[in-house]
């Protein structure tokens, strides 16, 4: 009889009883710390029951993450390969422990906890601890994301309670096999930028079509991409992703054909399950990408069939039109100047006269002219070239209508750069419903909920991208902007030095934490974070604010002197949060109008950002906030 060892935090103890009673009804023989008998040593009869059991469930919550205990023995576990990790309360687990999975149940009062206890039972199983009898009597009803759904304004989204984490735990349809994966970089056959290029998006492209798959759970790019060039082992690399099977491969162009090959590995047992050969004309580049997708999709999941059109992927079959769009892709994301931001939009409009109905190509054009539009372009032009990114992407979404990022972009546009909460939340939820599989969609659709005062929405669309992307600090820190909105200072914190380790130096990384701290009342800290911060604008701005709460008046006016002195009009929205903490009501409110009339995208805070707090009574601030559509 598999014995499970419980580790959780006192304040919790009323869920953790639901949990033992289920693991016992099922046959295992449970240890919690309620069985210690009164007169044992507490610490030695926790190391011996650590050593005699076969799996450690940790059960996370907001307590157990500051408890020097549950780490412990969460260390011991992680060491002993016995760790199954849980979240009760939405808590993530802290460092080290978020590289690996964990599930996330909702343990209902009112009995029905089906969903907890299939997740439980599959991560045991998983293991090798399979329940010695398990109930057939739990609902096993499949979930879409459709059906998990309600449509209706900002403050009416709600979604079926573990959607996500049942979806990202592969526990929805397909056959019992593991439907966890990762697409690592392909290896560059032959020179040159082109073939790396190639090599580098032959493996997007799979990853891509592989991600929109209901079925599969894929690791995003950024985590994936983390062990480019590094000798980790196959177990090694599915260990920090929380994956079982790798696809690797090398790939490209000789004698005007593709050639190369690919394999579906399976990482612990390091051995190959379907492997792939490459060796067809140029111009079926996007048939071979579906093909081995389709293959992968069917051995993992058993569907048959599972081809994807182009109305998903937003593809094409032009391989110059792909060429510049993979030259403007490296560009976009270079990021290193107006020129070459220009230069990317150049190759994707490129791609586009190469073949007029490359959806993804259409997207990319609309998402770089927003970048342009916001970082170049002065206000007055601001109107024609947003006017012209929504209508790239309506065009993509027209062409490609099952194709998630025409619709993120649309509202990506409608959001940060035409500040229009309605008009936003449709394609952002269509992003959302088409692109649960990508970390990136779902990154984005949490910080639009966040922004919108949705922060369950939020917490639960951002966990489930940290689920597919582990290794990239961005979804921290997009964790931290909702915990800092959500009033939750002291987890935007963890979230920010979470995203710190994984990526330092963390852009702003001083900035965020020094407004979490002011906003806890802690100024001395939130002064020396303030000072550290190497960005002029934010370095400026947070000084300014909290000499401001020092009561340090003339030096926080000198602050936004030397600001407005380099910045001119480029700043509003840091204007108004400086002369709403010096109490100067209407300098702040003339700034706010300001930054309103050039559409600056800070205003997108503006509904969360407790450094406006003592404009809130204001009229005239709540007419704003009714006009971008927060207060609806």
């Amino acid at each position: 009889m598999p014995q499970i060892f419980i580790s959780y935090a006192r304040s919790a103890e009323a869920e953790v009883r639901t949990v033992v009673g289920w693991l016992e009804g099922a046959g295992y023989d449970v240890w919690w710390d309620r069985h210690l008998l009164a007169n044992r040593s507490f610490s030695d009869a926790i190391e011996e029951q650590l050593d005699a059991s076969d799996m450690v469930l940790v059960l996370w919550s907001k307590d157990a993450a500051a408890s020097e205990w549950v780490r412990a023995e969460a260390d011991f576990a992680r060491h002993n390969k016995k760790l199954v990790q849980a979240s009760i309360d939405g808590t993530l687990p802290p460092l080290p422990f978020n590289q690996f999975h964990c599930e996330q149940i909702r343990i209902s009062r009112n009995g029905d906890n089906s969903e907890g206890w299939k997740k439980l039972l599959d991560a045991f199983a998983h293991r090798g601890a399979e329940a010695p009898y398990q109930s057939r009597s739990i609902p096993t009803q499949r979930i879409s994301r459709r059906s998990a759904l309600a449509m209706g304004g900002v403050g009416s989204l709600v979604i079926a309670a573990g959607g996500y984490a049942m979806w990202s735990s592969g526990l929805i349809g397909g056959t019992g096999e593991s439907k966890r994966l990762a697409v690592m970089p392909f290896r560059v056959i032959g020179d040159g930028a082109a073939q790396s290029r190639l090599a580098e998006g032959f493996a997007i492209e799979i990853r891509s079509i592989l991600a929109r798959n209901p079925l599969l759970h894929v690791a995003a790019r950024v985590s994936s991409d983390a062990f480019r060039d590094q000798t980790a082992t196959a177990g090694e690399i599915c260990e920090k992703l929380n994956v079982d099977y790798l696809l690797n491969g090398d790939i490209g162009v000789s004698g005007g054909r593709l050639v190369g090959s690919a394999e579906l590995a399976e990482g612990a047992a390091e051995r190959i399950v379907r492997p792939f050969d490459i060796d067809a004309p140029l111009d079926s580049l996007l048939t071979i990408q579906q093909s081995i997708a389709s293959q992968i999709i069917e051995r993992l999941s058993g569907a048959k069939n599972a081809g994807i059109s182009k109305t998903e992927t937003g593809g094409t079959t032009n391989v110059a039109a792909y060429d510049a769009f993979l030259r403007g892709r490296e560009l976009y994301e270079a990021g290193t100047s107006e020129a070459t931001d220009r230069a990317a939009l150049a190759e994707f409009e490129n791609a586009i006269r190469l073949d007029p109905e490359y959806a993804a190509a259409f997207a990319m054009r609309g998402r770089t002219l927003g970048l342009i539009g916001n970082l170049y372009g002065s206000p007055d032009d601001h109107d024609t070239v947003f006017n012209q990114a929504i209508t790239s992407a309506q065009r993509a979404i027209e062409i490609a209508p099952r194709f998630a990022d025409g619709y993120a972009v649309l509202g990506f546009i409608r959001f940060n750069r035409q500040l229009d909460v309605k008009a936003a939340k449709e394609p952002y939820q269509r992003a959302f419903e088409l692109g649960t599989g990508d970390a990136d969609i779902l990154s984005r659709y949490a910080n639009f909920c966040g922004r919108c005062g949705q922060f369950a929405l939020a917490r639960e669309a951002i966990n489930a991208a940290i689920s597919l992307d582990p290794l990239n600090a961005r979804v921290f820190r997009f964790l931290g902007n909702i915990e800092y909105g959500s009033g939750n200072y002291e987890a935007a914190i963890r979230s920010y030095e979470n995203a710190q380790a994984l990526q330092n130096p963390l852009s702003s990384f001083h900035y965020l934490v020094g407004l979490s701290h002011l906003a806890m009342g802690d100024l001395g800290k939130a002064k020396r974070n303030f000072e550290a911060e190497d960005f002029f604008v934010w370095n400026k701005t947070g000084l300014a604010v909290v000499e401001a709460k020092l009561g340090n008046e003339s030096v926080a006016r000198a602050h936004l002197a030397e600001l407005k002195d380099r910045q001119k009009d480029k700043s509003n929205y840091q204007y108004l949060q400086i002369h709403a903490q010096l109490g100067e009501r209407e300098a702040a409110l003339a700034a706010m109008n300001e930054a309103w009339r050039v559409r600056d995208a800070g205003l997108t805070q503006i509904n969360n950002d407790p450094l406006l707090d003592p404009l809130r009574d204001h009229p005239e601030f709540n007419r704003l906030l009714s006009q971008i559509g927060f207060a609806d």
